[in-house]
């Protein structure tokens, strides 16, 4: 199981581990997934050892293995919420604002200005 206490390399050993596995269920080779995927061999093999891949090659891996659904899960379609909406007036936020003055706590006591 994946967690946010893994380092980034377990998580990417993970990944690696998942995607063999999947390739080996469908009775497939590395050289015939990575045709399928349209990426290189090395690649392929570099993403089951679990080393960083570009992401959209890890895209075109999902695909061919008949995954890129399970993305969804990864990041899933996020809806504001009733108060935001009405705040926003329909249109989706674009900034993300930084902390107000009034909010940060400042430390200071009298007669300490010289």
């Amino acid at each position: 199981m994946i967690d946010r206490e893994m380092s980034d390399a377990a998580v990417l050993k993970e990944i690696g581990v998942r995607i063999a596995r999947y390739r080996l269920n469908k009775d497939m080779t590395q050289s015939t997934l990575a045709v399928e995927a349209g990426v290189s061999l090395p690649t392929l093999q570099r993403a089951e050892r679990g080393a960083s891949v570009q992401v959209l090659k890890l895209i075109r891996i999902l695909r061919a293995l008949n995954l890129l659904e399970n993305v969804e899960a990864l990041i899933p379609e996020i809806a504001a919420s009733p108060l935001q909406q009405l705040k926003l007036k329909g249109k989706i936020r674009r900034r993300a604002s930084s902390p107000h003055e009034a909010d940060q706590a400042v430390d200071w006591s009298w007669g300490e200005n010289q």
